[in-house]
């Protein structure tokens, strides 16, 4: 399934935009795997091998996705804590087999991914000869981040210590995992630095999180029963003020300090319906409003202003909304 993952894009054409090196020098190997991941071991698992490592990396906002084999058998360990990261890695081909603890392991076949918080436990694993990884470099604050404005609490070593497999073949994470490296090689420096890097970064980390709790028999959640609705009404002025820029809804919870569950759950305890739709009417309403206005703008011209590029989708949620065609609002008969 990835075999050409970060190399061809969807035309298959080779990549190019992308730092990638082939090296069999164990200095030039440790330099890029301490920048990349963190300090760590490296010992051939043999006598005599010299490495033959493929290293190419890409971004999607802070996290770094890297496709990486040394070429013969290793073992890694002692793993730097003080780097702050979590590995999340998928094999490509060959076999990596990870340490679990109390001399028990686990082994990642094709499809499969493992993962372990280098930041708050040990981290071992022993890669064959044939292995080829696609990995997930994501800082433990950017996870811990997100737990915190999607459920309200920062998880503990429950989670952060817990070492497993998640995914495999058929799984939503191996499709998003597919999306990730089609669309680095498309798009290589809009998922780095744009915001549909931002927002691809936000589906890694809730995707992962989801998955990860699931397999450490853990449930994320916030009750909200004791929230104020003074929370609801500023979000509300958050959402008319800034629809135009179209917020996600962890900005919004973010600006009037509560978890997106809990803002969700407050609009609908509270007003009956979600930030999300709340946004959406909010943006169709101000749309409306400019094309009363005639001030000779185009209809397209004024959409694009409200953050819609799409303009037959927006032309069909008009419509549905106001039983007329944004072109029939501007020239009524």
């Amino acid at each position: 399934m990835f075999e050409d993952a970060l190399l061809i894009d969807a035309a298959g054409r080779p990549t190019m935009q992308h730092h990638q090196a082939f090296s069999r020098d164990w200095d030039r190997i440790k330099e890029w795997s301490d920048n990349i991941y963190m300090p760590y071991t490296v010992t051939p698992i043999g006598s005599r091998l010299k490495p033959a490592s493929d290293m190419y990396s890409a971004a999607v906002g802070k996290i770094d996705v890297t496709r990486f084999c040394y070429g013969i058998p290793v073992s890694v360990g002692e793993c730097s804590p003080e780097a702050g990261n979590i590995l999340v890695l998928t094999t490509i081909r060959g076999n990596g087999r990870h340490a679990l603890g109390g001399g028990t392991a686990v082994n990642t076949a094709v499809g499969e991914t493992f993962v372990a918080d280098c930041s708050r436990t040990d981290y071992f694993v022993e890669f064959d000869e044939d292995h080829l990884q696609l990995n997930l470099t994501v800082p433990h604050q950017l996870v811990a981040d997100h737990a915190m404005q999607w459920f309200g609490s920062f998880p503990d070593d429950r989670l952060w210590r817990h070492k497993c497999t998640i995914g495999g073949r058929g799984s939503s994470w191996l499709a998003l995992m597919d999306y990730v490296v089609r669309a680095i090689a498309e798009s290589p420096e809009a998922m780095s630095s744009e915001r549909l890097g931002a927002r691809v970064q936000e589906l890694i980390a809730a995707q992962l999180l989801d998955e990860w709790a699931t397999q450490a028999g853990l449930q994320l959640g916030v009750d909200v029963a004791s929230a104020e609705p003074a929370y609801v009404r500023s979000a509300e002025e958050y959402i008319d003020t800034f629809a135009r820029s179209v917020p996600t809804a962890s900005e919004v919870a973010a600006a009037v300090g509560v978890s997106v569950r809990a803002l969700t759950a407050g609009f609908r305890r509270y007003r009956d319906t979600t930030p999300g739709q709340r946004l959406r009417a909010r943006r169709l309403e101000g749309v409306r409003s400019e094309l009363l206005r005639s001030d000779g703008r185009t209809v397209s011209e004024i959409a694009n202003a409200w953050g819609y590029v799409n303009l037959g989708m927006f032309a069909a949620a008009y419509r549905k909304r106001f039983g007329e065609l944004p072109s029939e609002t501007r020239n009524p008969l």
